[in-house]
């Protein structure tokens, strides 16, 4: 999808100068730091791996001009967030996008409950955290955008992805009320809700996702649908597996979900 020039305009004059992005040295984050980048928006770019974010932060300043801020942080931990919030609290930010999410599959009584526990932080306590902080932030501006990663499985339950399917579904509903409470003040809260995508969730998750998008092609969906919508499916994949299944009540999906999940973990 194009990203023209005045979409790119928008973008900046509506949410800048500063955007924060979590989860930004791979997948869905870094694409979407990048799209920004194109705007001209100045970039805080977190994550838990230093090197990757300063070769990103490098990247983007000589191809695009502008400045960058690279915080190492681990928001599996209260010290990652808080350390996220103090380093970047005297930069006038006007857009985050909470991208940091990992998930794990299989039958959920056989995994580690320390790995449960640590995508429950992550996926929500700590996205919870930063969308309070920084939403109280945007109130006093009366202006600002907020990105929440949701998934299109956040939407019913997926068996042999239980956990992860639920952090979802908390991300997802957290987000739409979101949306109604900040509006009146001026602030944009879209939940993106893609389908399978090549990010290296799938390594992490141990599952086999066929027809798995490219980042590429959703970086640009989601951010023309930013203070346009509440939620996006961004993709054709996404669009077709959702729109597909809404003839469906909410138990067959979830028993086709079973079957689909079955398979993409089948080597577990």
């Amino acid at each position: 999808m194009i990203f023209s020039n005045k979409e790119k305009t928008r973008i900046k004059e509506k949410y800048g100068p500063w955007a924060l992005v979590t989860g930004a040295s791979s997948g869905i984050g870094k694409e979407l730091a990048q799209r920004l980048a194109e705007t001209g928006l100045h970039l805080v770019l977190t994550a838990r791996r230093k090197a990757l974010l300063q070769e990103l932060s490098s990247a983007l300043g000589q191809e695009y001009g502008i400045e960058t801020r690279v915080i190492e942080a681990d928001i599996a931990e209260q010290k990652g967030i808080d350390t996220i919030i103090t380093q970047s609290n005297a930069l006038d930010i006007g857009l985050v996008v909470l991208a940091a999410g990992f998930g794990t599959s299989g039958e959920f009584f056989k995994s580690a409950v320390e790995n449960e526990q640590s995508m429950l932080r992550v996926n929500c306590e700590a996205l919870m955290l930063m969308s309070h902080h920084f939403s109280g932030i945007f109130k006093v501006k009366q202006g600002g955008g907020l990105i929440l990663l949701s998934s299109i499985v956040g939407f019913h339950g997926a068996p042999y992805m239980a956990h992860y399917a639920a952090t979802k579904a908390y991300v997802q509903s957290l987000g739409e009320g979101l949306a109604h409470e900040l509006k009146p003040y001026g602030v944009d809260v879209l939940n993106v809700a893609p389908g399978p995508v090549q990010s290296g969730f799938e390594k992490r998750a141990a599952v086999n996702m066929e027809l798995a998008m490219n980042t590429s092609e959703i970086g640009v969906p989601i951010l023309k649908a930013l203070g346009r919508k509440s939620t996006v499916f961004p993709g054709k994949i996404s669009k077709l597996m959702t729109y597909s299944s809404r003839i469906f009540p909410r138990w067959a999906k979830v028993k086709m979900t079973k079957v689909v999940m079955k398979r993409m973990t089948k080597n577990q």
